[in-house]
């Protein structure tokens, strides 16, 4: 008997509306609505930074509970009858925002109402951090790959982090050769770091006080900063010291959420660091979000954080600088990012710092919380080839036990 089409419901990392809460639930599967539509049986799933700020009470939709996460790969379970180019058994990238269905010949106000892991007022299309996920406009939304379950973390971060990276750069107006600092050292930031550097920067610097996050960055051929670090005097100051005229390019990875050197909430320290930072006639790109809602059952503690921000707009205006901000175009950028991972160029998943199964979600949530992981991965398939439902029963207790996983690590590499 087809246990996929006998069971009604799947684990899920769910939010509740309970500031630093993650649950994990048995909700309804999802099932094909539209023609168009395509159900995905989700292999591995990530928590992204935006998860942290649904976490702590900032964003997300008005009315909880919503199942949590953005970002997928899996393997197509099921098809709708207008779905042309994608068939059961395919292996695919799930895009953080699918295709909005229609061509579009202006631009639209960002975030897009269709994003996975938000809830009903970003499109209710549930989250990724799930055994299945809808996906509408299939043909158009989803992204082959190889058909190899090891590889996933290999096209992993395509589905939003790696894209938000790359997509920061493009805002900063870089070019080959220049010089350019990342603030925060979280999975966006240094895959920004990352992207530079397979684009040709001369120098990257990336920002953090997190010595684990630092060391990362330094690993991969960066000149880590702590702003942080006593007696230094910030982030910009430091580099002005090693870069007097500055940089061209600065990244602001953090958004709203930043400290200050003295590691206090200062939502305008990292854009006016970045001013400070950036070269005459250089620029600034922003994918850190910046988003004010209203407070709510499902934004509970969104008073907290600032409509505006002070900026420094003569020193702006005097250096000739350029700003441009803003949610990554996913969709667009995935050919690019694809061809570099098919070809060995790019390898975004060095990122990760823990995989383990979805039960594990509260505590992965907190330990991400608390910065003492960079990202976490929840894995559905099992070694061998088992499958999600098949090993179902399990999963609260081998499957995410410390041993089971550093047997998938060793067998992986």
């Amino acid at each position: 008997m087809d246990t996929e089409s006998v069971r009604e419901t799947m684990r899920a990392v769910v939010w509740e509306g309970n500031p630093f809460e993650m649950a994990v639930r048995d909700v309804p599967k999802p099932r094909i609505q539209m023609p168009e539509d395509a159900i995905v049986r989700v292999t591995s799933a990530a928590i992204c930074g935006t998860d942290l700020h649904t976490y702590r009470g900032l964003l997300g939709s008005s009315q909880p509970p919503w199942t949590q996460g953005h970002e997928a790969v899996g393997v197509v379970v099921e098809v709708g009858s207008a779905t042309e180019t994608f068939k059961i058994g395919d292996r695919v990238i799930v895009p953080c925002c699918p295709d909005i269905g229609h061509f579009a010949t202006e631009l639209t106000r960002q975030p897009a109402n269709s994003c996975h892991g938000l809830g009903k007022d970003f499109g209710n299309l549930g989250g990724c951090q799930a055994e299945y996920v809808r996906v509408p406009f299939a043909d158009d939304s989803l992204v082959r790959i190889s058909n190899n379950p090891a590889n996933d973390l290999d096209y992993l971060f395509l589905s939003d982090v790696f894209a938000t990276g790359w997509q920061c750069l493009d805002f900063s107006g870089f070019q080959t050769g220049e010089k350019v600092a990342v603030f925060g050292a979280g999975a966006v930031g240094l895959l920004c770091a990352y992207s530079a550097l397979i684009r040709g920067a001369s120098k990257v610097y990336v920002i953090d006080h997190v010595k684990s996050r630092l060391d990362k960055a330094a690993s991969i051929g960066a000149n880590p900063i702590d702003f942080a670090a006593y007696g230094k005097g910030g982030a910009a100051a430091q580099i002005l010291e090693l870069e007097p005229e500055g940089v061209q390019r600065a990244c602001d990875c953090v958004g709203y959420e930043c400290v200050n050197a003295d590691l206090k909430l200062q939502p305008d320290y990292v854009i006016s660091e970045a001013v400070k930072v950036a070269a005459v006639g250089g620029g600034i790109g922003v994918v850190g979000v910046y988003l004010k809602l209203p407070v709510s059952e499902g934004t509970p503690n969104a008073d907290t954080i600032p409509a505006n921000i002070n900026f420094p707009i003569s020193t702006f205006f005097l250096k000739n600088l350029s700003m441009r901000s803003g949610t990554a175009d996913i969709l667009g950028l995935i050919p690019t990012l694809l061809q570099l991972v098919k070809s060995g160029r790019a390898k975004p998943d060095f990122v990760v710092t823990s995989e383990v199964g979805i039960e594990e979600a509260p505590r992965a949530y907190r330990r991400f919380d608390q910065k003492l992981e960079n990202k976490v991965v929840f894995r559905f398939l099992w070694e061998g080839g088992e499958s999600a439902e098949d090993s179902s029963a399990s999963q609260s207790s081998a499957a995410s036990s410390p041993s089971h996983w550093n047997k998938v690590l060793a067998n992986r590499t």
